[in-house]
């Protein structure tokens, strides 16, 4: 009967995130749902500063999301209450990672359009994360009452650029200020909302006149795609399309959704209070409980075998920590998602990654940034406990007698660099605590010490990355600090090969150093990154022992190349041959050899500088059309396309990062403050002879 109970009770469970690009109203769509869910009695709205949501000051300032906030409602349909665990991820380009770890633990998704703008960069981006996870969605078409508003554009454009099998199940009756409500295609029936009430009061209305011929060629689609779910449907549809059932059509739908093989699509206003609800009806309708999903599949660290844990509280305890942030009064915060089995409040978890078990001393359901006391956490649930005492992103949480890895998860490098440093002596301490709590929270944000100035260097995805956790400093930790001018994070890359020998000779008196290695260093294989290692000695003229030492400082000189002194990110080494002195020689000499063979190697094997390469997106006014893509050719851009839109231009480029520093205010400029860009990382590429030269110069202080 247990089982029974809890299998009932994930039935009843959703795991949704809500996921789009900058601007497309996800916050203002999520305070909608908290308001009609009983969640809050007022409204919050972005552009006021007051949604629930956002509620890190800098959010509030800036009307962004920054971080993924969790939260809980409850919605009742078909007399059943529901529990829906919401994460609400930013838009912003620079913080991808928060989409990228949320998705990861996610059942299902809602893809939130803006219905001028439609399918917009980053719009790409997480959808193209949510099929790498697997994670099925529906599309929500917002703003359908700004001008401009075209709710069928959309639907093409999340066909055509984003390659889905989009299929309205709704359509809207009128647009822009004429938007007044929908007609639901599966029950064939139109609402509209009474305005005064915050949309609350939904009222059945005949279907326009006007509107009989489109609302008929669409259900007879969606009916058509509906049939071709079962030989028994399409015996149905082929005797009487129409006697098809709303019960036989969310089924067919749902199980449709479910395989990711359409998209279905809704629309609304959620700042109008417009369409909120049946959103959430959709949700429960369509997208997947944790029974729904496969089970979770991971690796026993002992016997290297796959193992897999059923969505079921009475299995073997797994979790995830997807997200750890800094609570200013509860401390380390770590959110999970629970794959299998119970947690109680008090009991200990063993972290697989770390081989460490920790007390939980505190479980909570998350509200934003509020918290609510829970005893226990089952199998499909999502919380934050409190109590870790070393804990990162993508850890794995189980029981100590049934140990399992699950997998992990991959975070973009880092593009952009700056120094920082306190303005105080005294504050050097606190600054880095400091940084090493926020390097904790987030995977793209990374922390260095160049090895010849000592300055402190930092590194994320952006300008405004960067710059938020530069305020976050100031305004959580209480760290005043300088701040140096960003700069672009380079790689290097051997393109050719060398054989090099490099004999390593130390004598002080006493016992001496030496090492003896010959070598060939060239490009990594394709699709290999870090350090490919091959040794190739034989006879044993370097014994085994000192291979590893080998490795080690090869390992060690990658982290600085011979150009500038920046990382490279891939190369192979085929170790030839060698010899060792029986008295003289450690693992320090050969390690030793390795870091100088390599710097004397990379020079000959044509070591090259590549600079990160941004995609660009700018949407002008026709009239500035010309003076935008003249700054871009200045700023070493690919235009790639320009595509025409009523009264705009949309440019694709492909533009050098070093080149894109303080554009947006140079486009505010050129456009009277009429056009917009998005950017986001692409690739590393060669850089030009001349840019290098100014790079390396640059590096090493011939120029300041």
């Amino acid at each position: 009967m247990a089982v029974q109970d809890s299998n009932s009770k994930l039935r009843f469970t959703r795991n949704i995130g809500i996921m789009a690009h900058i601007d497309a109203g996800k916050t203002t769509t999520t305070e909608r749902i908290l308001f009609y869910t009983g969640r809050n009695y007022k409204m919050g709205e972005v552009h006021e500063g007051g949604a629930t949501m956002d509620w890190m000051v800098q959010e509030q300032e800036r009307g962004i999301t920054i971080t993924s906030a969790a939260t809980t409602v409850y919605w009742e349909l078909f007399n059943k209450k529901h529990k829906i665990n919401i994460i609400d991820t930013p838009g912003h380009v620079d913080f991808t990672v928060e989409v990228e770890r949320s998705l990861r633990v996610l059942d299902g998704a809602v893809a939130l359009f803006c219905a001028v703008g439609g399918v917009e960069p980053q719009s790409e981006t997480v959808w193209r994360q949510a099929d790498k996870y697997k994670v099925p969605r529906i599309s929500f078409v917002n703003k359908m009452d700004r001008a401009g508003a075209d709710f069928f554009t959309v639907v093409e454009q999340i066909k055509t650029r984003l390659g889905a099998n989009a299929i309205p199940i709704q359509v809207p009756i009128g647009a822009e200020e004429d938007f007044v409500g929908v007609v639901d295609l599966v029950k064939d029936k139109a609402f509209i909302w009474e305005e005064g009430n915050n949309g609350t009061k939904i009222v059945e209305i005949p279907i326009p006149a006007d509107m009989e011929q489109i609302v008929y060629d669409y259900r007879m689609r969606l009916i058509e795609g509906v049939a071709e779910e079962s030989d028994e449907l399409l015996a149905k549809f082929l005797d009487d399309p129409h006697s098809i059932t709303e019960e036989e059509m969310i089924a067919s739908i749902r199980n449709a959704t479910l395989e990711m093989r359409i998209t279905p699509v809704m629309c609304g206003s959620a700042f109008k209070n417009k369409g909120v609800q049946m959103l959430l009806n959709a949700i429960i309708e369509f997208l997947p409980s944790p029974l729904d999903v496969e089970p979770v599949v991971g690796i026993n660290p002992f016997t290297d075998k796959e193992e897999i844990r059923q969505p079921d509280p009475n299995e073997k305890f797994s979790a995830l920590a997807f997200k750890i942030a800094t609570d200013p009064f509860v401390g380390r915060l770590c959110f999970f998602r629970v794959y299998s089995g119970t947690l109680h409040a008090g009991s200990y978890v063993y972290n697989v990654n770390t081989g460490k078990k920790e007390r939980i001393s505190r479980i909570m359901q998350m509200f934003a940034n509020k918290q609510e006391p829970m005893d226990k956490i089952e199998a499909g649930d999502i919380g934050a406990a409190v109590g870790f005492k070393t804990i990162h992103t993508g850890d794995t949480l189980t029981d100590e007698k049934w140990p399992l890895i699950l997998e992990s998860m991959t975070f973009p490098k880092p593009v952009i660099s700056i120094a920082i440093e306190p303005k105080t002596a005294k504050e050097m301490d606190k600054m880095g605590m400091a940084l090493g709590k926020l390097t904790e929270e987030d995977p793209t944000f990374i922390v260095n010490t160049d090895i010849d100035s000592g300055q402190t260097i930092i590194s994320g995805m952006g300008e405004l990355h960067l710059e938020i956790l530069i305020d976050r400093l100031r305004r959580e930790f209480n760290v005043d600090c300088n701040v140096g001018n960003p700069q672009v994070s380079y790689k290097e890359a051997i393109t050719g090969s060398a054989t090099h020998k490099e004999v390593y000779k130390k004598q002080t008196g006493g016992r001496g150093k030496f090492a003896d290695i010959q070598f060939e260093l060239s490009p990594a294989d394709e699709g290999v990154e870090g350090l490919q290692f091959i040794d190739d000695v034989k006879g044993g003229h370097i014994p085994k022992e000192f291979i590893p030492p080998i490795k080690k400082g090869f390992e060690v000189a990658m982290q600085n190349g011979v150009l500038a002194g920046f990382a490279v990110e891939s190369m192979k080494v085929r170790l030839l041959d060698g010899s060792f002195h029986p008295v003289d020689s450690d693992q320090l000499a050969f390690e030793m050899a390795a870091k100088l063979g390599f710097k004397a190697a990379a020079r000959k094997a044509k070591c090259v500088l590549l600079e990160p390469i941004m995609k660009v997106e700018v949407v002008t006014p026709d009239a500035y059309l010309g003076d935008v893509t003249g700054d871009l050719n200045k700023r070493r851009a690919m235009v790639e396309d320009v595509a025409a839109k009523i009264n705009f231009q949309i440019i694709k480029a492909k533009v050098p990062l070093s080149e894109m520093f303080g554009y947006v205010t140079t486009l505010r400029t050129l456009s009277s403050g009429r056009a917009t860009s998005t950017m986001e990382f692409d690739s590393f590429k060669q850089a030009p002879e001349y840019v290098s030269e100014e790079v390396i110069k640059k590096v090493k202080g011939i120029i300041s």
